[in-house]
Order: C-alpha cells, then structure tokens, then sequence
C-alpha cells in the first residue's frame, strides 16, 4: 500500500490583505494587542480604532477579525449595526444635534431641520468641502440648556437656527 510521509505541516498565520497606511496598521493592532484581554473585547477595540483614526476603515475589519479570531462578518456586522462607528473618514469637524425628547420639546426637530438644509447633508454625511460632519446623539446630558448640539468635543446649549450657523462659520474658519 501507500507510504507514510515525513512532511509536517506547519500552521502559519496569514494576515489578510490591507490597504491601511503603516500607521494606521500599527494603531489597530496596538488597539487590539491592549483590549483584546477583555472580555467582550470587540465593541472597546471598535471604539479604540475610532479613538485613534477617527473612524474604523474598511479594511481595519478583516485585522480585527483575525486578531480577534472572528468572522469579518461578525466584526462587520457590529460596525454596520452601532450607527457610532463611522467607516469613513469624518470631516474636520463633527456636530452632533441632540434628538432626545428633552431638546425636541424645546426646538431640536427644527434645529435638525434647519442644520440639514444649511449644510447641504444628512446625518452620517460630510460636507463636500471635508470640513463638517453630521451625527445624531441621543442625549448629551444638556437638557435644561436645549436644543443642544456638540461641536466637535465642545457642548453647546440653547442653539437656534442662526447660532448654528454662526458656530458652523466659526468652525470652518478654524480648519
């Protein structure tokens, strides 16, 4: 019959294929060699990826799924689902309108309505320029100074239609 043969075979990782820049590689896998004792560790990784690029590219998916030792599918999945995690890159600025009951009940709906239109986008768009993105929250703790939104990282409170406009000029002249 047949003979035995002496070969071994030896499992190699193979690391999927990426068009990350070297940086940004190094940022994700540095994210996931932190979280990835955690339990649960896929939404803090997805955080800490956006933390440190401003987004979770697409191809930063197939990385965390085999550091992880998920599917593509279930890390994509959990970034499609959290409407948080962008996988693009946002635009210099991002401003998030408050749509809780609390803001609406004080002029959100209207603020929203106005934001859309002067800046030519929906939520999760950018502007054409690159300099401003728009996001909805769900509170940002701010209920008695509504409608409120957050211009970048910095609360605003009691915003109308014409303070929207002048804190959106404020912010392209900084870019």
């Amino acid at each position: 019959m047949g003979k035995k043969s002496s070969l071994r075979v030896i499992p190699v990782k193979v690391e999927p294929v990426s068009s990350l820049t070297a940086a940004e590689r190094t940022a994700v896998l540095e994210v996931c060699a932190r979280l990835k004792p955690l339990a649960g560790a896929l939404i803090p990784i997805l955080h800490g990826v956006q933390g440190a690029l401003g987004y979770v590219p697409k191809d930063a998916v197939p990385l965390i799924a085999a550091e992880l030792n998920l599917s593509r599918a279930d890390v994509h999945g959990v970034v499609s689902f959290y409407h948080y995690f962008r996988n693009e890159a946002p635009g210099r600025h991002v401003v998030h309108v408050c749509r809780a009951e609390a803001c609406q009940s004080v002029g959100a709906v209207a603020l929203e309505a106005h934001a859309k239109k002067s800046l030519g986008i929906d939520f999760h768009e950018t502007t054409t320029d690159g300099a401003i993105s728009l996001e909805p929250v769900y509170c940002l703790g701010n209920c008695s100074l509504g409608p409120s939104i957050m211009v970048d990282k910095q609360l605003q409170g009691r915003v109308s239609p014409k303070r929207f406009d002048e804190l959106m000029v404020q912010a392209r002249a900084s870019s």
